[in-house]
């Protein structure tokens, strides 16, 4: 096992190695392509109709290295990392993250083969280290969310006083952006900057809704959506709307009070078995070991998880109750 290890390493930094020497001598030709490309599309523009909509033209890159950014491209999966990234407010490239996440399956691996002495237990430990760099960017992402909910109704009141004092929707948003604390203000600054920058009011609020895909985020989009198509009072429309949301906001509070024994459960029952385990194995190795040597405790110990996750997950959607 150790050779073995001392061979993936090998192979790591060889493929590093490869990778470097190559970027060396295609990053120059793919900055020039990146500049022919939008040389080509300035010289198109006033070809274009004048009542054609006009896109921002973004080069959003998976990884700094060509090669691997032309590489990563090509995967609908690597993309959905990256816009997973850019929701939890991170600003580390697809590409420079799947390596972190390679890294940090292999040094599970070599801390589990160091401790286990065993290979199966190496290769739990990496494949729980490659996944544990992807729960931490989806855990910022939930508390992101959770963040943009607390302060999005500031932000729609803010909207409905400057609309109300007579300035433009557009100057309004601008507002926002100065006066509402983030993660609010930056993807206010976003959409503000996207329709100066020549995108319809449209799409850019569809963006908005791409990048903040809550159902307070869709229903500001579509009131603002049908005011501008439909007329009416936009900040009667976004005091009501604001309304509403705190209201939400109050009920789940009161749901989370009902379900707190619920989830207290939950906790209770899912860190006992391991508790009950780590510490038999403390006091007494040799009761604990049969579960770990023998098959029959290697079959129970799957049957003992697959019931853990079976009931973790029942448990949730019994406590898990929409508003």
């Amino acid at each position: 096992m150790p050779n073995l290890l001392i061979a993936l390493l090998v192979c790591i930094v060889v493929a590093v190695a490869a990778f470097a020497i190559i970027s060396l001598f295609d990053q120059r030709s793919e900055r020039a392509r990146l500049i022919r490309e939008r040389l080509a599309s300035e010289r198109k523009a006033p070809e274009r109709a004048p009542e054609e909509e006009l896109a921002l033209l973004r080069d959003e890159q998976l990884s700094q290295i060509p090669a691997i950014d032309a590489l990563l491209r090509r995967s609908e999966r690597v993309s959905a990392v990256q816009k997973v990234l850019s929701q939890a407010g991170m600003s580390i490239r697809a590409g420079n993250f799947l390596g972190v996440c390679a890294l940090s399956a292999v040094a599970g691996a070599i801390i589990g083969y160091w401790f286990g002495k065993r290979v199966e237990i190496a290769w739990v430990c990496l494949l729980v280290g490659f996944i544990l760099p992807y729960s931490y960017a989806a855990f910022k992402r939930t508390k992101r969310f959770e963040k943009f909910e607390e302060l999005f109704p500031e932000a729609i009141d803010t909207l409905a006083r400057a609309v109300r004092a007579g300035h433009a929707f557009t100057t309004a948003l601008e507002m926002i952006t100065n006066e509402v604390a983030e993660p609010v203000s930056g993807e206010f600054r976003q959409l503000y900057e996207e329709q100066k920058f020549g995108m319809p009011v449209r799409d850019a609020l569809f963006n908005l809704t791409d990048r903040m895909p809550l159902v307070d985020v869709k229903f500001f989009v579509t009131a603002v959506m049908l005011q501008r198509e439909t007329g009416g009072n936009l900040a009667e429309i976004l005091d009501n709307l604001s309304y509403v949301i705190r209201e939400r906001f109050k009920i789940q509070r009161q749901v989370r009070v009902y379900t707190a024994q619920g989830r207290l459960t939950m906790a209770f029952l899912m860190g006992m078995p391991p508790a009950v385990v780590g510490l038999l194995l403390m006091i007494s190795p040799e009761f604990v070991r049969p579960l770990f040597v023998d098959p029959i405790g290697h079959f129970l110990l799957v049957a003992g998880i697959t019931l853990q996750t079976i009931g973790y997950f029942a448990i949730k959607k019994i406590i898990k109750i929409q508003v």
